[in-house]
């Protein structure tokens, strides 16, 4: 699949970066999406490898149709999707809002469905493709105060599971990579509403997380990107949630 048309949802930073840059040292040509596009752009000037950026809020349909169009406008059909796009929030699930909740499924399940549903045609027609969706490891266990968060990534991990199986005898693989608490700046925020919600100091707060993983450490992005990785080169690897979180769920 060297030289195949790889879009990365979320590339502007984080996992989302660090699994555009993998993919482009492996030989794809990247597409680079998110919501912000001077951060695309200086994702993409880090990259040798050919960019292109796409800015786009994946929660409107309509821009999820408008990605999938430019892309294939300029460089064809994408053999590979990583949905790596999404957003997390803390809450009690007693305070935790309708407005919260919905928040939740549209980034984290709806525009993965979304994405996918757009993108799986052209690869079935050509018996060969790969889907890959940055879940969680709270996709398979629950914990506290991520209530609307582990919910829509246990449903990420339904869609991968059930896709997984519609597609397999396709050429077409669909994967979920579902990692702890990883070193990004989204794992930032977590950090500091933690600070704020327990009156303590922000290294305070990254330390509890770090201790909730049996190494002791923040995942960094670039072990998550290795594992989207084994997922795009390994055909055989199809309908899994692969845990990148140092041991805390073992399967």
């Amino acid at each position: 699949m060297t030289d195949a048309v790889a879009v990365v949802t979320g590339a502007g930073q984080g996992v989302g970066l660090a699994t555009a840059q993998r993919l482009s040292a492996a030989g794809h040509r990247v597409v680079l999406v998110g919501r912000q596009r001077h951060k695309l752009d200086a994702a993409a000037a880090g990259i040798a490898g050919p960019t292109l950026c796409v800015d786009a809020d994946l929660t409107v349909p309509e821009q999820v149709e408008a990605v999938f169009d430019t892309v294939e406008r300029e460089w064809g059909w994408a053999e590979v999707l990583v949905a790596g796009a999404g957003t997390a929030l803390a809450a009690p699930i007693t305070t935790t809002t309708d407005a919260q909740w919905q928040q939740m499924i549209d980034s984290n399940l709806t525009a993965p469905f979304r994405c996918i549903r757009r993108a799986l045609p052209p690869m079935l027609e050509a018996g060969r493709g790969r889907i890959v969706v940055i879940a969680s490891v709270v996709a398979k266990r629950g914990e506290r105060q991520v209530s609307a968060y582990a919910a829509s990534k246990h449903g990420a991990l339904g869609l991968v599971r059930a896709v997984a199986d519609e597609v397999a005898r396709s050429g077409v693989t669909a994967n979920a990579v579902c990692p702890g608490y990883v070193d990004t700046p989204m794992t930032d925020t977590t950090v500091a509403a933690m600070a704020g919600r327990l009156g303590i100091p922000e290294g305070d707060a990254r330390a509890l997380l770090e201790k909730r993983q049996p190494i002791r450490r923040l995942i960094r992005p670039d072990e998550v990107a290795a594992a989207v990785l084994a997922c795009v080169e390994n055909g055989a690897i199809n309908g899994q949630g692969i845990n990148v979180d140092g041991g805390a769920v073992q399967s």
